[in-house]
């Protein structure tokens, strides 16, 4: 399927309800790192933009806010439409066929049935629980909402100055003290090694509900974990060197995603970081991908 730039129009729906949404304050705000884990992402340097003020979300769209919008416009999401979405292998239902997967990331399986309303496969609709993030949703999804809701995705500064809650260079929204597999569980990411053990000591395999853990100083959840958020930009990495260009070969026209996912550990994707960034194809959606929107002052 090709990528649209240009995602349906509806009209804001009257009485959407807009509580829990979070004013930022404008000003110098940080992006990126000098001290990158990743570089061939793009990750640094740390440098400043200036921002203007915004509302956002305090939390991931939910599944109950998406189900809004689908009763109220009739829309269908591209995994509907394509027929299938990417299930992480662990979350796959026991009697699941056994299916392509992809080369370089054998964990994840595309499943026929699988939506936002039935994140692991047909039969799995009491798994989408009010509360959680929906997932499932292309960028190409999260835009025709952003519409119908008035809103709309964040550049990636406007997310990074949200994430940092006003704290300024840190590596995460609570500060700069490292998540651990012991005693320290500030949000929903993998514990164990992966992709065999995940000891969910932070309480939760997949995903956990949108307003959980300890927000930010600005009141906002799961910045970081849980789900991946789209942003409105296309992904690009500046660099003149061979081995950073080879490395996103194949990703013209993917889109920016920010903060990590309960998928993600120190040991196999340090990406739960504000400055950390991936790109992901404009109509992909898998079971570890959400979204939260903007709203301009």
């Amino acid at each position: 399927m090709q990528p649209s730039e240009h995602p349906i129009a509806f009209a804001a729906a009257p009485g959407v309800s807009r509580s829990g949404i979070v004013d930022i304050p404008g000003g110098q705000g940080h992006l990126g790192t000098n001290s990158p884990e990743l570089p061939i992402d793009g990750e640094a340097p740390l440098r400043t933009r200036s921002i203007k003020p915004f509302r956002i979300d305090g939390a991931a769209v939910t599944n109950a806010r998406f189900r809004e919008f689908v009763e109220q416009t009739g829309y269908r999401t591209e995994a509907e439409t394509l027929g299938d979405s990417f299930v992480f292998e662990a979350l796959l239902p026991k009697d699941a066929p056994d299916g392509p997967r992809v080369a370089v990331a054998p964990w994840w399986q595309p499943l026929q049935g699988t939506s936002w309303r039935c994140i692991y496969g047909p039969g799995s609709e009491d798994a989408c629980d009010p509360e959680h993030p929906v997932v499932h949703v292309s960028w190409n999804d999260a835009n025709a909402f952003a519409s119908w809701a008035g809103g709309r995705l964040p550049t990636e500064a406007e997310w990074e100055h949200a994430a940092r809650g006003g704290l300024g260079d840190v590596r995460f929204p609570w500060g700069d003290h490292e998540p651990n597999d012991e005693d320290f569980f500030p949000c929903n990411i993998w514990q164990g090694v992966f992709p065999k053990t995940n000891l969910t000591l932070d309480g939760f395999f997949g995903t956990a509900p949108a307003r959980s853990f300890e927000p930010n100083g600005f009141g906002l959840y799961n910045m970081v974990g849980n789900v991946w958020e789209w942003t409105s930009q296309p992904f690009k990495v500046q660099s003149l060197k061979k081995s950073v260009q080879q490395a996103h070969v194949g990703k013209h026209g993917f889109k920016l995603s920010k903060g990590g996912s309960f998928l993600c550990h120190a040991s196999y994707c340090y990406r739960y970081r504000i400055a950390a960034r991936s790109g992901t194809s404009p109509d992909s959606s898998t079971s570890h991908h959400g979204f939260r929107l903007v709203y301009d002052v």
